[in-house]
């Protein structure tokens, strides 16, 4: 069974390679959507308690939080962005015991942009 949680972090950076106006400093507010799976706990009839899922990522977007990304990650582009997410994620649900599995992230760079890792698709 699959559930999700959803957060958001602002953050700003600059892509010096890239040939348009994102190669100068900007900001950007990001909506992160994850999507982990596991087997409903037979004491409480619940995959994961939602709570537990939504600390364990707000602890990780603490990392990047209105922060300057370029000193985070080497060259924070979305794709980027989202790796750095699917480790920082995977250590902690790993290290909290909380019997799922990392399915799915999606990072939204403001509205209407987005990139997706699923663990299926790599």
């Amino acid at each position: 069974m699959k559930l999700g949680v959803t957060a958001y972090f602002s953050a700003a950076h600059s892509l010096p390679r890239y040939p348009g106006k994102c190669r100068n400093l900007h900001g950007h507010t990001y909506k992160v959507e994850i999507t982990v799976e596991g087997e409903k706990k037979p004491d409480t009839e619940c995959v994961a308690d939602f709570s537990e899922l939504k600390a364990v990522l707000e602890e990780v977007l603490e990392l990047l939080d209105h922060k300057y990304l370029n000193d985070i990650i080497g060259y924070p582009t979305s794709e980027n962005i989202a790796l750095f997410l699917r480790r920082e994620l995977e250590n902690r649900l790993n290290t909290r015991g909380l019997g799922v599995t990392l399915c799915a992230i999606k990072l939204w760079e403001g509205r209407d942009k987005w990139v997706m890792i699923e663990r299926d698709l790599e």
